[in-house]
């Protein structure tokens, strides 16, 4: 059903209406099937670049949208409503340009932001490693100088996009310092000694790809080195706010998707004669399911006006964040009780969206994180940039 939005301009409004037109053409008819064979649409990335959709919050001068965040979070939403793993690969790929877009040179957003932006280049991020997930400070991937160059050794785990993607925004060690010694790089694809892993076989967003990355001496040029050394960990952790926020509104999408699929057949079902719907007690399960919906929208939007006013928002993206994926498993899990038998089988969508919103409490920094988060702020009176991010299979990796 048609989500009502409040919208700050004429332009976000067409760009709303144009999500909904591709999601509708290009996204639908596709999931299903891409979904069943855990098939990646690498070709999908390319058409949403080139309708401008995957850099709505970057500034125009470099190829992006020039869009508000609220703006390019509810377009993430209208496309995660109809394909969670596509939703989640737009998330991924914007915080993969956030470090060239905030610490990198001019000549550096010119040279590679624009194929970014458009869709041309995809994107992946690798912060967790094996053993360091909500600890990212201890890592031990390293990049040592060398002359004109860096070269990389170490193994990053869970890197959405990994094997499918065209450059990797990498953190990696420069120096022993814990907090301080950590370094933010760019490294294409195609650089010698580096290598994906057989993808990860997931319970849900199998149209996602996920994979350790291995390197093994790789060399790249020291102009692939974003902001200064040292600086790595400030940029992992000020982008994972923005990250956080991009997987509250998927989750928002997936919980919208899977409740518009439950009223739609609550309004079929028939049974004593009418329609499931008016039955109390099922209707009253989507009141709640609508109310959990919206809430979890008002959530990221209350984050999103923060961060485009310039104001700290990092214990808001973590609220929003918790709230969503919370909401998205009661949602979609409610919503395979409203099928009945039907909605444990995989003739219906219900089952795959309830698979997919368990992950969404986990990557991007655990809601036990996000708690963590919370509580270190109320406790400081104020915002807090503690430095845990991970855990498990997080976005940022």
């Amino acid at each position: 059903m048609p989500v009502s939005r409040l919208v700050p301009s004429q332009e976000a409004a067409d760009l709303l209406d144009l999500t909904r037109q591709l999601a509708r053409e290009e996204l639908a008819p596709r999931v299903v099937q891409a979904e069943a064979e855990e098939a990646f649409p690498r070709d999908v990335f390319r058409t949403l670049g080139r309708a401008g959709l995957l850099g709505l919050p970057y500034g125009e001068d470099v190829g992006g949208g020039g869009q508000p965040y609220e703006v390019y979070l509810q377009v993430l939403e209208e496309i995660a409503a109809v394909w969670a793993s596509v939703g989640v690969g737009v998330s991924v790929h914007g915080l993969s340009c956030f470090g060239l877009a905030t610490r990198g040179t001019a000549e550096q957003q010119q040279r590679w932001l624009p194929d970014m932006l458009g869709g041309e280049l995809l994107g992946a991020y690798c912060l967790s490693e094996p053993h360091a997930g909500s600890d990212p400070a201890a890592m031990r991937a390293r990049a040592v100088s060398d002359g004109d160059s860096y070269v990389l050794s170490g193994d990053k785990a869970w890197t959405t996009h990994g094997g499918q993607a065209d450059f990797y925004k990498v953190m990696a060690r420069t120096s022993d310092d814990r907090s301080r010694g950590i370094s933010c790089f760019l490294v294409p694809a195609d650089a010698a000694g580096l290598s994906a892993d057989p993808a990860e076989r997931k319970m849900g967003l199998t149209g996602s790809t996920t994979a350790t990355m291995r390197f093994e001496d790789v060399r790249i040029d020291a102009d692939r080195l974003l902001g200064a050394e040292g600086e790595g960990l400030p940029i992992a952790l000020s982008g994972l706010d923005a990250g956080r926020l991009g997987i509250a509104a998927v989750a928002t999408g997936l919980a919208q998707g899977a409740l518009d699929d439950a009223v739609a057949y609550a309004r079929e079902r028939e049974t004593f004669g009418v329609p499931i719907i008016e039955h109390q007690g099922l209707g009253f399960l989507l009141a709640d399911m609508a109310a959990a919906v919206e809430t979890s929208r008002a959530m990221y939007l209350a984050a999103a006006r923060l961060r485009d006013a310039g104001q700290p928002y990092s214990q808001q993206a973590s609220i929003a964040k918790l709230v969503a994926t919370d909401n998205a498993m009661k949602v979609t899990t409610d919503a395979v009780q409203v099928f009945g038998g039907y909605g444990y089988t995989r003739d219906f969508p219900v089952e795959r969206y309830m698979r997919e919103a368990k992950v969404m409490q986990i990557f991007e920094g655990t809601n036990q994180i996000q708690r963590l988060v919370i509580s270190r702020a109320l406790a400081k009176g104020g915002t807090d940039r503690t430095t845990v991010a991970g855990g498990g299979f997080a976005l940022a990796r």
